[in-house]
């Protein structure tokens, strides 16, 4: 359970959002009653009827057949409310455009959560376009550039590290703790993190951490097909991102009496 073990938990509450969780981890492939209750370990009837309070509610969708489950459009609402309604997310995205228009390249801002990174916004390169916003997605911490800008900020005891293995997403991701925290401690002493086709094949990353809070939860990136990598320009991304987490640091120092989010 979360920090306060002595509150009991609500069951039908964690119920609920487990099984919101579980339809978005899925994305677009929808699921069956079954196969949610199987998933969670629920009895086939209390799913059942979990799944209809949601339908109604516009939490869950379900197809023409009434067979098919999959995240619904109230889940976008609370979803856009909490970007909108964060300072940090706000103040950042204009930089996030002026950074991507300096470099030409797609620049990320992203927030750690547990083991992972979640990206918060993104500013596409008109090189390389995706076709599938990373708004809202979440990669390992430990395989990318923002993970590992993040990562490098805390104390060992700190790590939020899943025991054994890491999961790779390329050839190139550590999946071995000692190798992580080598690249860990150079992250420290070079400043910023470079990810080398560790979460994309064929894409480079290089993150910064934000400091406006201790320690950093955020942190933006800059991505760029290896192709296009040289020397040259490898330098340039790195005099970029640097003045823009100056910039952003510098109007945004930890301000007193605002909620300090956990």
């Amino acid at each position: 359970m979360p920090e306060n073990s002595r509150v009991r938990e609500v069951k039908s509450a964690a119920r609920t959002v487990a099984l919101l969780e579980l339809l978005a981890v899925r994305g677009d492939r929808p699921a069956r009653l079954d196969e949610l209750a199987e998933a969670l370990d629920v009895p086939r009837s209390s799913m059942y009827q979990l799944l209809q309070t949601l339908v109604s509610c516009g939490w869950v969708r379900s197809d023409t057949t009434g067979s098919l489950y999959g995240i619904g459009i109230r889940a976008l609402h609370t979803g856009t409310s909490y970007l909108d309604s964060d300072r940090h997310i706000r103040t950042v995205r204009p930089y996030l455009d002026e950074a991507s228009e300096a470099l030409g390249e797609t620049i990320h801002l992203a927030r750690l959560d547990g083991p992972n990174v979640v990206y918060l916004a993104t500013r596409e390169s008109h090189e390389y376009l995706r076709t599938i916003s990373r708004v809202g997605r979440r990669i390992p911490a430990h395989a990318g550039a923002l993970g590992k800008a993040l990562l490098a900020e805390r104390s060992l005891s700190q790590l939020p590290l899943p025991e054994g293995p890491l999961a790779a997403l390329t050839e190139n991701t550590h999946t071995d703790h000692a190798a992580l925290l080598t690249d860990l401690a150079t992250v420290r002493e070079r400043g910023y993190s470079i990810d080398h086709e560790e979460t994309v094949t064929g894409i480079a990353g290089f993150g910064f951490a934000l400091r406006y809070t201790s320690p950093a939860t955020d942190a933006i990136s800059c991505s760029v097909p290896l192709a296009r990598l040289s020397e040259e320009h490898e330098a340039r991304i790195v005099a970029v991102m640097r003045e823009t987490r100056a910039r952003i640091e510098s109007v945004l120092p930890p301000v007193s009496g605002a909620p300090d989010w956990r």
